[in-house]
C-alpha cells in the first residue's frame, strides 16, 4: 500500500483494530480514522434516519429521546425506526421503550453475544452488573487474570466499550450492550449477580472508596454489611450532600430490617432533617421516642426532634419537647450517645436543644426568655461546631434585634457571617437567621430601606430548606421595610406562630391610625406588647387621653418586660400621653428617659411609631439636642413632611420620575420593564416615597401627591 500513486486512495473496515503500523501515516497526516465515537448519531441525523424509515416526520423530541436511549449506535437507531414506523403515535412507542426492547436485543444476541466464546461472555456478564470498571475490578469480580489485556482486547474488539471521561483506566459498557447482558446473566445464572456486587463492594472498600462499596452492597441486598458501614461514617466537612446520600442509602433498606437497627433509623431521621425531608424526620422520630430505646438514644431523638422547631409553624409542639431534652441530657450526664456520623455528642445534643428552646420560646413571644436560651447555647462547647454555631449566633441576633439590643444583635449576626465565610458555608441556609438580624437591626434604628439588601438574602437562604418559622419573620420585616401593597411575597407554610401574629396585627393597627382611623382588636392585651403600643396610641391619637392613661396604668400594674424596647416604648407613649393631656414637664421626663435608653444602640423604632408629635419635645430635652437626639427628629420630619409644601425638594431624581407612574395602572413588575430596574429597586424607591409622602398606600400616595402639585390630578383618571 505504502507504494501505491497519490492518487489511489484505500479503504480498511474492521471491527477490529489492525496491526498494520499505522504510527508512521498518523504522523505525516495521511491517514482518516473514523471510530465509533464519530460514527455515533446526534439528535439531527437520528431525525433524519427515523423520518426516512418511518415515513412520516418525527419530532425534535422524538429523536432526541431515541439518540440518549441508544447512545447515537446507529443500528439501534434503525431498529427502534422500524417499531416507529408502524405506530400510530411515534412519540408514545419512545415513551415506552425499554432497555429490553426485543428487536435490539435479537441484534446484538445474534450478532454480538453468541458469537463470543464462552469465558469472555460470561466475564462480560458480570461485568455488565457494575456500572464503571477498570482493571482491578475486572480482576476481582470477573476471575480474569490480566484486567488490563482483557479491556485493552475489548475496546480493540469494539465490543461496546466506552472510556468514562475525565478518568484514564476506566470503562462502562454501552447501554443496550450492558442491558443484554444482564438479561442473559439473570436469565442463565440468578444468583451469581448479588456475589459480583459483593466482591465489587469488597475492592472498592480495600480502594478506600467507602461510598461506592455501599453503593454496591445496597444494590446486592447485603444490608447488615451496608449498614454497618453507613453507621460507622465519621464527619464530613459537606454534611449536607453526605446527609442526603445517607437517607437515600438507608431508605433502600427494607423498613422490616431498618427497625431493627435503632442507630440506623435514628441517622436516617438526622439524615433526613438535614437534606430538608422534616415530615418524613418528624414522624420518624416521635415514633423513635415513644420507643424503649436506651437513655444516649433518647437523647439523640429528642433533640433532633425539638430541633424540628424550625420547619414548622407551630412552636408549641417543640417548647415541651426541648425542655424535655434538656432535661434528659441534665438527669443523664454520663449516658454515652452513640456516635452517628459526628453528629451526635454530648455537647452537640445540648447545643441544638439549647437552640431549640430558644427558637420555639422566641415564636412563642417570650423573647426574654429565648435570649436566655440562645446565649446558654454558645458555651465553649459550642465551638467544635461551626456551622451550628452559626444557627445559635444568628438566631441570638434575631432575639437581640427584636429586644432593641441592637448593638449586640450586630456582633452577633457578624460574628455568625465570620463563622460562615471562615467554614465555607457559603449559599449554606444556615446563615439565614444572622442576614435576617442585620435586615432587623437597620429596620429597628429607622433605616429600613437599608436592610432591604440582608432581608433578600434572609429570605432565599431560608426558603432554600423551608425553614417556616424564619420565613414568617422575614414575612413581618418585609411588611416593616416595604409599605403595604409593595410587601414581598414571602411564603410561609402554615399559620404565623404567636410572636408574628402580635406583630402583623401591631403593624395593621398602626396602618389604621395613620389613615386616621383606629382598628379593630380581638382582646384587649393584657401585659406589654406591640399590640398593646398600639392600642394605647389609637386612644392618644383620637384625643380619648383618660381612656389611654387608664389602660396604660393597667398594663405598666401587668409589668412591662425588661428588655430594652418595652421600657423605651412605654416611656415615649407616655410622654406623647403627657403632652396630649398637656403635663409639658412629665412629657419632658419620660422622653428623656427613653432617648437615654436608646441612644447607646441608636434604636429608633419606638419614637418614629410614636411619630410627629414628639418632635416639638426633643429640643427641649438633652438628649434631644445630642446627635442621636437630631437623628430621631430628622427621621420624624420625614414623616411629618407629607404636610410640609417643600416636600418636593426632598424626593431625589428617581423618586420624581417614578412617582409619575402611581396613578397609572401598571404594576410593580411594569414599572420595573419600563425603567430598566428590578422590581426589588422599585420597592425600595416607593418605600421611600411612601415614607417622604408620610401615606402607607398606593391611593393614599396620588391623594398626597396631588395636593402638593407633583402631577395634574386631571390627567392620571385617564391614563391606562
Amino acid at each position: 500500500m505504502d507504494l501505491l500513486p497519490p492518487n489511489a486512495h484505500a479503504i480498511f473496515s474492521s471491527r477490529v483494530d489492525l496491526n498494520l503500523g499505522w504510527s508512521r501515516h498518523r504522523l505525516e497526516h495521511d491517514l482518516v480514522e473514523i471510530r465509533q465515537r464519530e460514527l455515533a448519531f446526534d439528535d439531527e441525523t437520528t431525525g433524519k434516519v427515523l423520518s426516512a424509515i418511518a415515513g412520516r416526520h418525527i419530532g425534535p423530541a422524538t429523536a432526541a429521546a431515541v439518540t440518549a436511549q441508544t447512545e447515537g449506535w446507529a443500528a439501534g437507531v434503525q431498529l427502534t425506526a422500524l417499531r416507529l414506523r408502524f405506530a400510530d403515535d411515534p412519540g408514545r412507542v419512545v415513551e415506552e421503550l425499554t432497555d429490553t426492547d426485543q428487536l435490539v436485543m435479537n441484534y446484538l444476541s445474534v450478532e454480538v453475544l453468541d458469537g463470543l466464546r464462552p469465558e469472555r461472555r460470561g466475564a462480560l456478564m458480570r461485568l455488565a452488573v457494575l456500572d464503571e470498571v477498570s482493571a482491578g475490578v475486572v480482576e476481582a469480580v470477573a476471575d480474569v487474570a490480566g484486567g488490563d489485556d482483557f479491556l485493552t482486547a475489548l475496546e480493540r474488539d469494539s465490543l461496546f466499550l466506552v472510556r468514562v471521561p475525565g478518568r484514564p483506566g476506566w470503562f462502562r459498557l454501552h447501554r443496550l450492550f450492558r442491558d443484554l447482558l444482564i438479561y442473559r446473566l439473570r436469565a442463565t445464572e440468578p444468583a451469581v449477580e448479588e456475589g459480583v456486587l459483593e466482591a465489587a463492594a469488597d475492592w472498592f472498600l480495600a480502594a478506600g472508596d467507602t461510598d461506592t462499596a455501599v453503593d454496591y452492597l445496597l444494590r446486592g441486598r447485603r444490608w447488615t454489611r451496608a449498614m454497618d458501614l453507613i453507621l460507622g461514617l465519621g464527619p464530613d466537612p459537606s454534611e449536607e450532600v453526605r446527609a442526603a446520600k445517607i437517607a437515600h442509602w438507608l431508605s433502600m433498606v427494607p423498613p422490616e430490617v431498618r427497625v431493627a437497627r435503632p442507630d440506623a433509623v435514628l441517622l436516617l431521621a438526622i439524615a433526613n432533617t438535614m437534606s430538608g425531608h422534616t415530615r418524613s424526620a418528624v414522624d420518624t422520630l416521635q415514633r423513635l421516642a415513644d420507643r424503649r430505646l436506651t437513655v444516649g438514644r433518647r437523647q439523640i431523638a429528642l433533640a433532633y426532634l425539638a430541633a424540628e422547631v424550625q420547619f414548622s409553624p407551630h412552636p408549641e409542639l417543640f417548647a415541651g419537647i426541648a425542655d424535655e431534652a434538656l432535661a434528659l441530657l441534665a438527669a443523664h450526664p454520663d449516658a454515652g450517645p452513640p456516635d452517628l456520623m459526628g453528629l451526635t455528642s454530648r455537647p452537640l445534643l445540648q447545643l441544638i436543644s439549647q437552640v431549640s428552646a430558644g427558637r420555639a420560646l422566641l415564636m412563642l413571644g417570650r423573647i426574654d426568655d429565648a435570649r436566655a436560651h440562645l446565649a446558654a447555647a454558645l458555651s465553649p462547647a459550642a465551638l467544635a461546631y461551626p456551622r451550628h454555631r452559626v444557627h445559635a449566633l444568628g438566631s441570638l441576633a434575631v432575639a437581640e434585634a427584636l429586644s432593641g439590643l441592637l448593638t449586640s444583635a450586630s456582633e452577633h449576626a457578624n460574628e455568625a457571617l465570620a463563622v460562615e465565610r471562615d467554614i465555607g458555608a457559603h449559599g449554606h441556609p444556615a446563615p439565614a437567621d444572622a442576614h435576617l438580624a442585620r435586615a432587623l437591626v437597620c429596620i429597628q434604628r429607622g433605616e429600613a430601606g437599608a436592610g432591604a439588601a440582608s432581608l433578600a438574602v434572609a429570605v432565599a437562604a431560608a426558603a432554600s430548606n423551608n425553614r417556616t418559622q424564619l420565613l414568617w419573620l422575614a414575612h413581618v420585616a418585609s411588611r416593616l421595610i416595604h409599605p403595604l401593597d409593595l410587601a414581598d411575597d414571602v411564603e410561609a407554610l402554615g399559620p404565623p406562630p404567636p410572636l408574628v401574629r402580635q406583630a402583623l396585627l401591631s403593624i395593621s393597627l398602626r396602618e389604621a391610625r395613620l389613615e386616621g382611623g383606629r382598628g379593630a382588636l380581638p382582646a384587649p392585651a393584657t401585659e406589654w406588647s406591640a399590640v398593646a403600643f398600639e392600642e394605647v396610641a389609637g386612644l392618644v391619637g383620637a384625643g380619648r387621653t383618660a381612656q389611654a392613661r387608664e389602660r396604660l396604668a393597667q398594663l405598666r400594674a401587668a409589668g412591662v418586660q425588661p428588655n430594652p424596647i418595652a421600657l423605651i416604648e412605654a416611656d415615649a407613649l407616655t410622654a406623647w400621653l403627657c403632652l396630649a393631656e398637656g403635663h409639658r414637664v412629665a412629657a419632658r421626663e419620660h422622653l428623656e428617659a427613653a432617648l437615654q435608653r436608646a441612644q447607646d444602640d441608636r434604636l429608633a423604632r419606638p419614637f418614629l411609631r410614636v411619630g410627629p408629635p414628639l418632635l416639638d419635645l426633643l429640643d427641649e430635652v438633652p438628649t434631644g439636642r445630642a446627635e442621636f437626639g437630631r437623628v430621631i427628629a430628622e427621621r420624624l420630619r420625614s414623616q411629618g413632611s407629607a404636610r410640609s409644601e417643600r416636600l418636593v425638594d426632598e424626593l431625589t431624581p428617581r423618586e420624581r420620575e417614578l412617582i409619575g407612574y402611581l396613578p397609572t395602572r401598571y404594576t410593580i413588575a411594569d414599572i420595573a420593564e419600563r425603567c430598566f430596574l428590578s422590581t426589588n429597586t422599585i420597592k425600595t424607591h416607593l418605600a421611600h416615597i411612601y415614607r417622604k409622602l408620610g401615606v402607607a398606600s398606593r391611593d393614599a400616595a396620588i391623594e398626597r401627591a396631588t395636593e402638593l402639585g407633583l402631577f395634574d390630578s386631571a390627567e392620571h383618571h385617564d391614563v391606562i
